[in-house]
């Protein structure tokens, strides 16, 4: 029996899994970051494949793994990191915001201030820039350390650079002469086998292959089962992120929303302000299990939008929405009722939203994160939505990169 191992390098650290041919995990582990540099990544990387059980390693057919979305670095052409990494939150890039919305159209993903397009244009300023540089992704250089081949992308990751998932291109506007754009695949397409070198080093098949890979949330939805127009996950983190499978492509910046290929079908959503990190401001994780438990079914008279400063993006997009959390109650039973019904009320406007902009009735709901062990807000949710809203198959991202690796270019169970 052969294996596939999944590798989700998170903003903390990397989770691994391994599974059969079967789908089932059969190993995974956990190793910390202690800094956000290829250096450490590799690190953490190398740190993974030595802890594979010797009783596997015989039989590890594919590798694929996932980065953070917007994560980004340049490197020589031996593939050697010449620049600082870009994480995805970071700022620099808004002193270029006016070249950036004068280059991509309206609407496009790519003219967010912390898009891989935007600082692709940051670096094209910085006058040590050399020429033969690579822009290179999170994910697409991790994998490249793994098959040696500099240069591959996924049209996960390169949405938010500017490629077009639907004619599979670049678009004119772009500009690609320095630094050089990866080539881009679809994910979970092989690229190549192992090198020697990296298979001596760490005991694994010369015939292993590493496919393309993908962005954490996009893992995370693969992990989750949901395969059919109409399914949806709902990550219940310290934000609401909403991803909707879709026949068609629906983006619209006007409400923060964009799609995602995923084989033959779209992966539409958007991703809300609300969420977990509400509610661990006003209560304790002991707090609100004890109080959950006790929750009324009925909806909330109260009717809040719990924000944790000014600004929403999904479904309003607004810089200046303020926080509603008023009145507050001198029962905190009320008062987390208040919050968790309010959230699913925004959920369900998110799914409205999107079936308004020409998504797919809504028809169930996969819940991941840490608000998916809440059931009493389940409840709440089930009852604003209206479909039944159950827990993800899996809650791991890399359980959802190790199915992408056991694939021939991205195929939905």
């Amino acid at each position: 029996m052969g294996y596939a191992l999944g590798i989700d390098f998170g903003t903390s650290g990397l989770r691994a899994i391994l599974i059969n041919e079967a789908k089932k995990p059969i190993w995974q582990t956990r190793v910390s970051l202690e800094q956000q540099t290829p250096r450490a990544w590799w690190m953490g990387l190398s740190t993974v494949l030595d802890e594979i059980p010797e009783l596997w390693r015989p039989g590890l057919l594919a590798i694929a793994l996932n980065g953070t979305s917007g994560t980004v670095l340049l490197c020589d052409d031996r593939g050697q990191p010449i620049s600082d990494t870009l994480l995805y939150n970071d700022s620099r890039a808004n002193s270029v915001s006016s070249q950036v919305q004068h280059l991509v159209p309206p609407q496009h993903p790519a003219a967010s201030s912390t898009s891989s397009f935007s600082k692709l244009i940051w670096f094209r300023q910085q006058s040590s820039l050399p020429g033969n540089s690579y822009f290179l992704h999170q994910a697409d250089w991790l994998s490249f350390r793994l098959h040696g081949q500099l240069g591959i992308s996924d049209y996960h990751n390169s949405l938010k650079l500017g490629y077009d998932p639907q004619s599979l291109s670049y678009p004119d506007w772009i500009p690609q002469d320095n630094p050089r754009l990866p080539h881009v695949v679809a994910p979970g397409t092989a690229i190549g086998p192992l090198t020697p070198d990296i298979s001596r080093r760490f005991g694994l098949p010369k015939t292993c292959q590493v496919h393309a890979g993908t962005t954490d949330s996009i893992a995370a939805f693969l992990a989750s089962g949901a395969s059919q127009p109409g399914e949806a996950v709902t990550s219940l983190g310290s934000t609401l992120v909403l991803k909707l499978l879709s026949h068609q492509r629906v983006d619209d910046s006007r409400y923060g929303v964009y799609s995602h290929r995923l084989g033959d079908l779209w992966l539409t959503g958007g991703a809300s302000n609300t969420g977990g990190a509400v509610l661990q401001r006003f209560f304790s994780q002991g707090e609100l299990e004890e109080l959950s438990d006790r929750l009324p079914h009925p909806p909330s008279p109260l009717q809040y939008y719990p924000l944790l400063q000014p600004g929403e993006r999904f479904p309003i997009n607004d810089p200046d929405y303020p926080p509603q959390l008023e009145p507050k109650p001198d029962n905190s039973l009320d008062f987390l009722h208040g919050l968790l019904d309010s959230m699913a009320r925004i959920e369900a406007q998110g799914y409205q939203r999107l079936r308004e902009l020409g998504a797919p009735e809504l028809k169930r709901v996969y819940t991941a994160g840490g608000g998916a062990n809440n059931d009493a807000w389940m409840r709440l949710r089930e009852a604003r939505l209206g479909v039944p809203v159950t827990r993800s198959l899996e809650t791991e991202a890399a359980y959802g990169t190790a199915l992408l690796a056991f694939s021939s270019g991205l195929k939905l169970p």
